[in-house]
Order: structure tokens, then C-alpha cells, then sequence
């Protein structure tokens, strides 16, 4: 591995100054936290998808006195050179690209042999790990961070079900993530991922989003700026008819997969595209998933239906029908936005604020993680708009201030007097 860290390392080193020299408000926190030391003595364990961006946070934890231990929160997006500029630094990683599915739990154990106090987690993996195979760390656990739509939903699960033991702040659902990172972010990172995986053009595509959350508002109005003509697949009757006002067409699964060129699943949920719906597509159709986990897209079904699998392209695979018909997969159907070896993950300007959101999150654990009870817990409110207005002034943007007399008609409910 040393031989290894020593070549890649440099590499790393200047892709992580890159983005670092874009994320003016973790590095207004960094600076802060490296004089206050709010995380001195405290040992950050976390899972995390392992690239440039990731390493700007996890080193503006150490400079706030954290010892930290990583692993991927994905088998293909970690970046080995960024992994190798962070051991360089003697920071403890456990992860590399591509590895296999015993060696990605094994990894999230190991961050757990570091005992740590506080986690930070992308999907829940690490924290149900945590609960399902390793209790006795529990005890030591101030608390925990979830990045994603799909780790909150497991981990209000979890609560439900009285299963969870320490208390998770639920970075994702800040206004400050979502409507900036799952929306702006995720949808130019994947549309840049399908671009620069298969050299297709988006303007005058059949693009079908699959979900209409804020992760598929994102990406139906992205792909509809670069020209697509954009179908949404929804379950839910107000979304349904959010994206029919917004414009798009809104139909059932089953109806756009006959005239679907690319589709892209962003839901969340298991097996919302299906062998029925695999069977309707065209021949060259596209399947990618912005979604965690690899689930979305029904992987066993595609391989069931086809006599002929190939890989045609770095990250696409061809899957040949009876009929002669050829489906092709992105990137293993995991997050084709950063599984895919030419995909760069979310912009440095948003992942600007999702990390900073999650470093003063971690902050305010290490403060208050031992009065908080065991559930999900939203950011608090002052950390979420110190984000907003970091990033504005970042932006050379002002903001309006009340004057004395709208305050006070503001807080009037006498009118007349």
C-alpha cells in the first residue's frame, strides 16, 4: 500500500486544494474551529463517498481536534488518490474503488474498532451497523450525522421502532442541503455523469425521471434546460401534480417506458423499474439511478431477461433481450453521479454548504450530543441559516434588513389603533 500512497498521493493533494479553493464556507469553519478546538479529544467515526470534496471536510474536522476514521459509504466512488493524500496525512481510511461487498463492511467495522464518539454517515450503513453488529460501541456514541434521503428514511424507521439508541441530526433534511444540494446538486452532477460516461446528447432525448421529490424536481428541470422532453413517474398525488404544473408530462411507469431514451431513478425505493417495464423499452434505451443504493433498478430481473451481457464502455454495460433488443446500465446501477470512473460527484459550491452543514453539525454534538434524545433530529435552526448567510456573503450577495416599524407590524395583531 505504501508504494501506492506514494504515487497517488500527489494527485489527491491537488484535486482536494482544488476544491478546497471553492468552498469558502468550510473554510470560514475550518478557520474557526481551528482556533476554538471544539472537537479536541473526540474521535469521529464516518462513511462517506471518498473523494475530493469529502477531504475537505474530514480536514477541517482535524483542525478542529478530531481524530478521524473513514470508510466508503459506496464501493465505486471512492477516489484511491484522494484516499492516499489522507493516509499520507495519517489519516485513518479504510476504503478503496471497487471493492467487494465483504470487504465494504468489513471497512465500516474497522471504523468502528477506533471507538469513535461521533459518526457521520451517507446511506445509515454505518449507524445500523453500529446497532445490528456492534452494541457494545453504543454506549460511547455522543451521537450521529445522516447526509442522505435514504439514510433519514432508515433511521426514522429505526426510531419508530424504538430500535435507535443515540440521537442522529438529519443533515439532509436542512433547507440549506435540500434545496441546494439534492436538487441543484445532484441533478448537474448526474446529467454531467450520463454525459461524460456515454457521449450522448441530451437536448431532443426521451428523458424519464423516476420520483418527484427534491432530488427529481432537480433533474427534471435540469434536463429540460439542455433541451430534453421530460416525463415524470410519481406515486404521489400532490407531487403528481407539482410536476404537472411545473410542465411535464406525468404518466405511469408502465407508459413511459415505451417512450423513454434514458431513464433516471431517484426515489429511494426498491424495484421502481421492473422486468414488465424492461420488456416495453426501445432498443439502445439508457438506465442509470441517482438514488443510495443499487436497489432502484431491478438488476437481477435485466440480467434474467437478457441472453447477452457485455461491457461496451468504462461504467456501461449492454444487456441483449431475446428479441434482439440491447438495454444499457450505468455504472453498476449505483449513483451514476459518482460511481461512474469520469463522473466528478456534486459541484465544490454545493458540497460548500452540505459540509459545513455537517461541521458545525458535528460541533454541536460534541456540545449538546449527551442531552439529546435517541431520535432524528433536525439541524438546528441558527447552524442552518449561519449557512445561508456564510454562503451569501461568500457571494458578494447583501441582504434586506427590516426596518423598526416593519418589525413592529410585524409582531402587531391590533390593526386600527
Amino acid at each position: 500500500m505504501k508504494p501506492k500512497i506514494t504515487v497517488l498521493a500527489p494527485k489527491g493533494k491537488r484535486k482536494i486544494e482544488w476544491v478546497e479553493r471553492h468552498m469558502p464556507v468550510l473554510m470560514t469553519i475550518r478557520k474557526e474551529m481551528s482556533k476554538r478546538k471544539p472537537l479536541k479529544g473526540l474521535r469521529v467515526g464516518a462513511a462517506l463517498h471518498l473523494e475530493a470534496k469529502t477531504a475537505a471536510l474530514v480536514r477541517t474536522l482535524v483542525a478542529g481536534g478530531a481524530e478521524v476514521a473513514l470508510a466508503g459509504c459506496n464501493p465505486l466512488s471512492t477516489r484511491d488518490e484522494v484516499v492516499a493524500a489522507l493516509m499520507r496525512d495519517g489519516i485513518n481510511v479504510y476504503a478503496w474503488r471497487g471493492q467487494s461487498e465483504k470487504d465494504y463492511y468489513a471497512n465500516i467495522h474497522r471504523v468502528l474498532d477506533h471507538r469513535p464518539d461521533i459518526l457521520i454517515d451517507d446511506g445509515a450503513d454505518l449507524i445500523s451497523t453500529t446497532h445490528a453488529k456492534r452494541p457494545e460501541r453504543i454506549q460511547k456514541i455522543r451521537g450521529a450525522c445522516e447526509e442522505t434521503t435514504t439514510g433519514v428514511n432508515r433511521l426514522r424507521m429505526m426510531a419508530a421502532d424504538g430500535a435507535l439508541k443515540f440521537p442522529v441530526i438529519a443533515v439532509n433534511d436542512s433547507p440549506a442541503k435540500r434545496l441546494f444540494d439534492n436538487r441543484f446538486g445532484t441533478a448537474e452532477s448526474t446529467l454531467q455523469g450520463i454525459m461524460a460516461t456515454t457521449n450522448t446528447l441530451i437536448a431532443g432525448k426521451q428523458i424519464v425521471v423516476v420520483g418527484y421529490g427534491f432530488v427529481g424536481r432537480g433533474m427534471a428541470s435540469r434536463a429540460k434546460g439542455l433541451g430534453a422532453i421530460v416525463t415524470v413517474v410519481e406515486t404521489d398525488p400532490i407531487r403528481a401534480l407539482e410536476a404537472t404544473m411545473d410542465g411535464f408530462r406525468v404518466a405511469r411507469m408502465a407508459e413511459a417506458a415505451r417512450v423513454g431514451d434514458i431513464f433516471i431513478t431517484t426515489t429511494g425505493n426498491i424495484g421502481v423499474i421492473r422486468k414488465e417495464h424492461m420488456r416495453r423499452m426501445h432498443d439502445g434505451a439508457i438506465l442509470c439511478n441517482a438514488g443510495h443504493f443499487n436497489v432502484e433498478i431491478d438488476l437481477k430481473g435485466l440480467a434474467s431477461l437478457s441472453v447477452k451481457r457485455r461491457k461496451v464502455l468504462d461504467d456501461v454495460e449492454e444487456f441483449q433481450l431475446k428479441d434482439g433488443r440491447r438495454l444499457h446500465l450505468l455504472a453498476e446501477g449505483r449513483l451514476v453521479n459518482l460511481a461512474g470512473e469520469r463522473s466528478l460527484g456534486h459541484p465544490m459550491e454545493i458540497m460548500d454548504m452540505s459540509f459545513a452543514l455537517q461541521a458545525l453539525s458535528v460541533g454541536y454534538l460534541a456540545e449538546h450530543g449527551k442531552e439529546l434524545e435517541p431520535k432524528v433530529h433536525d439541524v438546528p435552526a441558527e447552524i442552518d441559516r449561519r449557512v445561508a448567510e456564510l454562503k451569501l456573503k461568500s457571494l458578494g450577495v447583501g441582504l434586506e434588513k427590516l426596518t423598526r416599524e416593519q418589525l413592529g407590524y410585524l409582531r402587531a395583531w391590533k390593526f386600527g389603533t
